[in-house]
């Protein structure tokens, strides 16, 4: 059937704005202006983004199949102890479609391709969040259960969600109706300094990530004595946190495109290993979580805090209630102007 549809062209980096440019990709480009279908069509054709998306789309199903799992299989509505697990089995769905769907369709224009990432900002800052409530339900070390930082965890942690969805869209264009508006952008421009914006969108998602893993740094790496929760659930945590630090790093560095411009335009480029070394460490996050929410439930359902709606799914509401009207924030501007010309004279966005 599909040697029958006639498969969109692709392009060189000389030939799209510089908006779409990526660092060392040299082609593989799909048409900047690509109608609806064209992008679907480029799912089933070998582009420099096709394994992008299918990293993700993929995956999604499987933590999908792990969300049903959880609720059909224990008594969810009944059982508070499970709620901090739903919801980060509910981010670990939403984040993998967002950035799928945000490669998929983020040819359609310049302006489509900034709003797609913002919300795939928005997905993995909610993400974040998931995994910050169910550390403090399951993770967090003996020693600091009911401790002040306990405590306020949570709080802090959907701050932080709302900083990294503003930090992260602000990287792109900066700040809306200031810094780009009807006549033009006004901003730092990211053709002279492209890496300012990724050194942004890094300290975006690393604050949180930093942030989350307090309770676990600490556990695994600094408590010593009686109280530091020391079980074969840490080995899950030390892999996890090895691939967590192993993705941030394919990130920054665009390894190994950056040695050879050209060679992995298609295949291997940093960008889709990012993607695969993120899936594996959610996934051994998944099972670590999973192993200490089973442990250690009879001792943190005597000693821990109360596992509620609001520290669960309602901060998660809130998370994306916050995320949703940031993203409309930074979105509406260019839905309303055209300001599409200056974008691609002015812009030069890297995705991620």
């Amino acid at each position: 059937m599909l040697s029958l549809i006639k498969l969109p062209r692709v392009f060189t980096i000389h030939q799209v704005p510089k908006v779409f440019h990526e660092d060392s990709i040299i082609s593989g480009y799909r048409h900047p202006r690509s109608s609806a279908t064209d992008c679907i069509l480029s799912l089933f054709q070998l582009t420099n983004e096709t394994l992008n998306i299918w990293t993700h789309f993929l995956p999604t199903w499987y933590f999908l199949w792990k969300l049903l799992t959880v609720v059909l299989m224990r008594d969810v509505w009944s059982d508070s102890f499970t709620w901090p697990l739903l919801v980060f089995l509910m981010s670990c769905c939403v984040y993998p479609l967002a950035s799928s769907c945000a490669h998929t369709f983020s040819t359609m224009s310049t302006r489509a391709r900034h709003i797609c990432f913002f919300f795939d900002y928005g997905a993995l800052s909610l993400y974040s969040l998931g995994s910050a409530i169910t550390y403090s339900a399951y993770v967090i070390p003996d020693k600091w259960v009911n401790s002040l930082f306990h405590q306020y965890y949570i709080p802090i942690a959907v701050v932080n969600t709302v900083i990294c969805t503003a930090l992260a869209c602000y990287s792109r264009l900066g700040l809306p109706y200031i810094q780009y508006n009807h006549h033009s952008i006004k901003r730092f421009s990211e053709c002279k300094s492209p890496k300012f914006g990724k050194f942004l969108r890094i300290l975006a998602f690393a604050l949180p990530y930093l942030f989350d893993n307090i309770p676990l740094f600490y556990r695994l790496y600094l408590c010593v004595g009686e109280g530091c929760t020391d079980n074969d659930t840490n080995a899950l945590h030390h892999t996890h946190i090895a691939l967590a630090f192993l993705t941030a790093f394919l990130f920054a560095t665009h390894l190994p495109e950056r040695l050879a411009p050209g060679s992995f335009d298609y295949i291997g480029h940093s960008h889709q290993l990012f993607h695969v070394f993120g899936i594996i460490g959610t996934h051994f996050q998944m099972e670590a979580i999973e192993q200490d929410m089973v442990t250690r439930r009879p001792w943190l359902l005597t000693y821990s805090l109360p596992i509620t709606f609001t520290n669960t799914l309602g901060a998660a509401l809130l998370s994306v209630t916050l995320s949703l009207g940031i993203i409309f924030l930074f979105s509406e501007v260019l839905t309303r102007y055209n300001v599409e010309g200056a974008m691609n004279c002015s812009s030069h966005c890297q995705h991620g």
